[in-house]
């Protein structure tokens, strides 16, 4: 701790960059270090170099400091599968030569280089937010990349976080590695009307289905098109996101889609609000997921949501959405035709969404429970953890 003041000094990487919405890591990391310097710690995030993956035009900030963050960007190939892998040498360097507390590494593939700041006598907490090397994008070298980070983290890390409880079991199935559940968090927002939306897309308050998330396989966005097609509605289907190493599936997935399908790329700020505030059922049908955010955001604007069974969503809608099953098209149009023909059930559901999301998951929570763990509070010393050998 900076001498005399009680207040920790925190490194953060693993994520591209703050402020962006890029995907659910990036979220996270900017609400847990804004969070870190309100309490009074400093906070360093190593932002990747280059710009947004949608394009420049998405870039949303330029400085070194943001909400009191600092902002240090880190040297990266900006290239698949190479990117991820260079900032993190980058950042991880830089973490163990720092007057640091705490070096807070988020995902799998960058924490493969948790041993240096640990060999430098820092805290290592790591966060999977999912089991990445599972993911359908990432080639065999990445892949095996990934499970080195994983292997890395269950061997070196002082404290790894985990989103959901199949992971926490995966771990400990694995490699005999105590996790701590700490699960993403949501603020109740204000809904707003469909203005922007409408004017871009004619879309108004109920008449379409919403998608929202990044244009990646294990989504499951190709079985809700496939879906779509056989629905009898007059509502269209929104599918909101841009790709993540990813184009040639999204590619494929406009040449399934018909003329009932709009796809709005990348998409962030009043639109994403519109979006969320004004949609008819909002849609998951994931195969894989580590924590979804983007569930979690569609609930606490009182969606009502419709998911795939994989643990990770329905440890997440319990009784207050509806769930099928996941990878079958045919059971994915039986559940949408069943809410497009039954509004009354469609109300039920979004009369108990926000109340029920916000009061589970809440970023203070997330956050007091990750500043625990920064300072030791609870948990284990890494040789007492029954770690892999």
């Amino acid at each position: 701790m900076p001498e005399g003041t009680g207040k920790l000094n925190i490194a953060i990487f693993g994520h591209k960059r703050i402020p962006s919405r890029e995907g659910g890591i990036e979220v996270v990391v900017e609400k847990l270090a804004t969070w870190m310097v309100e309490q009074g710690h400093q906070v360093t995030c190593y932002d990747r170099s280059g710009h947004h993956v949608s394009g420049a035009e998405f870039d949303t900030h330029e400085g070194k400091l943001y909400k009191g963050v600092k902002l240090k960007q880190v040297w990266t190939i900006n290239r698949r599968g190479l990117a991820a892998m260079t900032s993190s040498v980058s950042s991880a360097f830089l973490a163990a030569v720092g007057s640091y507390d705490v070096v807070h590494i988020h995902a799998e593939g960058p924490a493969f280089m948790c041993w240096l700041p640990k060999l430098a006598g820092k805290r290592v907490i790591v966060t999977v937010h999912g089991l990445d090397h599972q993911r359908a994008k990432w080639g065999r070298f990445a892949q095996k990349y990934i499970m080195m980070g994983e292997r890395s983290a269950a061997r070196y890390a002082d404290e790894i976080i985990v989103l959901s409880r199949g992971v926490q079991d995966y771990f400990e199935k694995t490699y005999r590695r105590d996790t701590r559940f700490i699960p993403n968090g949501v603020e109740r927002p204000m809904p707003v009307e469909a203005k922007e939306i409408k004017e871009r897309w004619g879309l108004e308050k109920d008449n379409y289905v919403l998608f929202l998330g990044r244009l990646v396989p294990e989504k499951g966005i190709q079985y809700l098109i496939e879906a779509w097609k056989g629905i009898r509605t007059d509502k269209r289907l929104v599918v909101a996101g841009g790709s993540s190493d990813s184009e040639s599936f999204m590619n494929g997935l406009r040449e399934m889609a018909d003329g009932n399908v709009i796809f709005t790329g990348f998409i962030q700020g009043r639109i994403l609000e519109e979006l969320f505030s004004n949609a008819y059922v909002y849609c998951l049908p994931s195969d894989l997921e580590g924590m979804p955010l983007s569930l979690l955001e569609a609930m606490s604007y009182g969606n009502c949501c419709l998911v795939s069974d994989i643990s990770e969503c329905t440890e997440v809608v319990e009784s207050h959405g509806v769930v099928f099953r996941h990878g079958n098209a045919a059971a994915l149009r039986k559940a949408l035709q069943s809410l497009l023909d039954a509004p009354e059930l469609v109300k039920r559901y979004r009369g108990t969404a926000a109340e029920y999301i916000c009061r589970k998951y809440s970023w203070d929570d997330m956050a007091e429970k990750t500043l625990e763990l920064y300072l030791g509070k609870t948990g284990c010393a890494v040789e007492e953890c029954g770690l892999m050998k």
